[in-house]
């Protein structure tokens, strides 16, 4: 069963009774001196509040000594922030063509001209890591080691596991959509694009192009090069709401204001001398009980210019993959060749009915699994090991696993060490995975 997380307004998003901004230019409110409710932080799906978000961010560069931004650029997803920061930083060519001109959009209605961009040095070391470290040694020093390990773990350790690994996620995905985006379609990896703006039209600006010429790595080179941009480019970030983790150690303290004024009004961010650029957040986010992304029939995690990740009980899948999961038969799972989304097949599908209909009998079981046979009229039998990932999930299951085998194997031993490429006799596993 997946549990969906619905639009919900955090702390941050929350107006004074005039209307205005809880967040203003001059000061950002108390969080609640141990009142805000993190987790609530890490899930929000609603709108950003820019407003908030905005004073935060000017209030995070004078807590770390620094002149406020000029310019702020919003961006609707974290990818769209990295490609805007690709851009600032000279390095359009790392980009696919429609991502660039959409960031080149938002850079101008920020006033930025893309193709002369003065965005500064990146100032994330001053804004976000100095002032953790610096509120760490203090908590440290006042409490003790061991003072400090319990406050992290009431408050912090609940939420850290759960974010860091939804950022990985967001994270890969972002790196496989913009630097290897056939790669990130199989991976479950939708880049965006459906935004109401129009698509450039033939007299815009395009950037990065003079006189005709444009200088670009080839081939494995430019792969190499696109990868490498976006992880500096996403190395520059702050996490926003996704820094809730670890910010809910710190509730209240005043030198980290800034910070959670942010976190709590929108997504990630990237504080450069002149320029900050916001994400949004999410507008969906659906996970199943061990907190997992998980969606049957649409994106687990999407933002509002499309950009999306499509997951099965965690596990990554291709978006067309799961429109197809209504309309799936037992000789459908039968020919698909990737294992993994065999297993989600059978999940979806159920394996007793799968069985069922399949006419499958088992024909031999040991300590390795089970063999299963299935005749087919006309063809070579089906023949698969059920065999159970001795690692146990987040959530104490077993996974399942159907691995197809030559239709002469005999036990599920022979079965399973087929897959390792062993006979019977050599497979001794010193532990399953």
């Amino acid at each position: 069963m997946t549990n969906t997380v619905g639009e919900q307004r955090s702390a941050g998003e929350q107006r004074t009774a005039g209307g205005q901004p809880a967040v203003d230019e001059q000061r950002a409110p108390s969080s609640g001196a141990g009142g805000t409710d993190w987790r609530a932080v890490a899930a929000a799906t609603a709108g950003a509040d820019r407003a908030g978000a905005e004073a935060g961010v000017r209030l995070a560069y004078r807590q770390a000594g620094l002149a406020e931004p000029e310019q702020v650029v919003w961006a609707d997803s974290p990818l769209a922030g990295t490609a805007a920061v690709l851009l600032l930083t000279g390095q359009r060519a790392t980009l696919p063509d429609d991502v660039a001109a959409r960031a080149a959009r938002a850079l101008r209605a920020a006033g930025i001209d893309p193709d002369a961009p003065r965005p500064g040095r990146s100032v994330r070391e001053a804004v976000r890591s100095r002032p953790w470290e610096a509120e760490r040694r203090r908590v440290l020093t006042e409490l003790g080691p061991r003072g400090w390990a319990a406050r992290w773990a009431l408050t912090s350790a609940p939420l850290w596991e759960l974010t860091r690994g939804l950022t990985d996620r967001v994270r890969a995905g972002i790196t496989t959509g913009l630097a290897g985006p056939d790669q990130g379609r199989a991976a479950g990896v939708v880049i965006g694009g459906n935004t109401d703006a129009p698509a450039p039209g033939p007299d815009e600006p395009q950037i990065g192009q003079r006189d005709g010429q444009r200088s670009e790595p080839q081939g494995e080179q430019r792969g190499v090069a696109q990868e490498t941009a976006v992880r500096l480019a996403l190395a520059s970030a702050v996490l926003g709401q996704h820094d809730a983790a670890w910010l809910a150690a710190f509730d209240g303290t005043e030198a980290l204001a800034g910070m959670s004024a942010v976190a709590r009004a929108a997504g990630w961010w990237w504080p450069y001398e002149n320029v900050a650029i916001i994400s949004e957040r999410p507008r969906e986010l659906h996970r199943d009980e061990a907190g997992r992304l998980d969606r049957g029939d649409g994106p687990a995690l999407a933002y509002p210019d499309g950009f999306a990740l499509y997951a099965w009980r965690g596990m990554p899948v291709p978006a067309d993959f799961l429109a197809g999961l209504g309309t799936l038969d037992a000789r459908r799972i039968r020919t698909e060749e990737n294992a993994e989304l065999r297993r989600v097949m059978l999940e979806h599908y159920g394996y007793d009915r799968y069985l069922s209909e399949s006419g499958a009998q088992p024909v031999h079981r040991d300590e390795t699994g089970v063999l299963w046979r299935i005749e087919l009229e006309g063809d070579e039998p089906v023949v698969m090991v059920e065999v159970v990932n001795s690692t146990p999930e987040p959530d104490g299951s077993s996974r399942t696993y159907w691995l197809r085998v030559p239709p002469r194997t005999r036990t599920a031993r022979e079965g399973v060490a087929w897959t390792f490429g062993l006979s019977a006799e050599a497979y001794e596993p010193q532990r399953q995975t």
